[in-house]
């Protein structure tokens, strides 16, 4: 029986951590755009002229998202050669 290569086995860890930071994303978003945005036009709040559910799911969202992708990328993602073993 072939043992699985150990490359393999990172790159799920690593697919299962995008997969993660994706839902985690969708469910920020999801939750201030409809959390706050289900409100009555009348009583929204602006920020830097935005409606404050629009900033808080799409601009704040997207820069949280930006530094969650950096810093898992730079700690917790591993370099892989992509050669086989035997080719050098």
């Amino acid at each position: 029986m072939e043992e699985t290569d150990w490359r393999f086995k990172i790159a799920h860890r690593e697919a299962w951590i995008g997969v993660g930071l994706a839902i985690f994303n969708f469910i920020w978003w999801f939750g201030f755009a409809y959390g706050l945005g289900s409100r009555p036009v009348e009583e929204y709040s602006y920020i830097f002229g935005l409606p404050d559910w629009f900033f808080y799911s799409c601009v704040v969202g997207f820069v949280l998202i930006c530094v969650l992708v950096i810093v898992i990328v730079k700690f917790f993602f591993t370099e892989v050669p992509f050669d086989e073993e035997g080719d050098v």
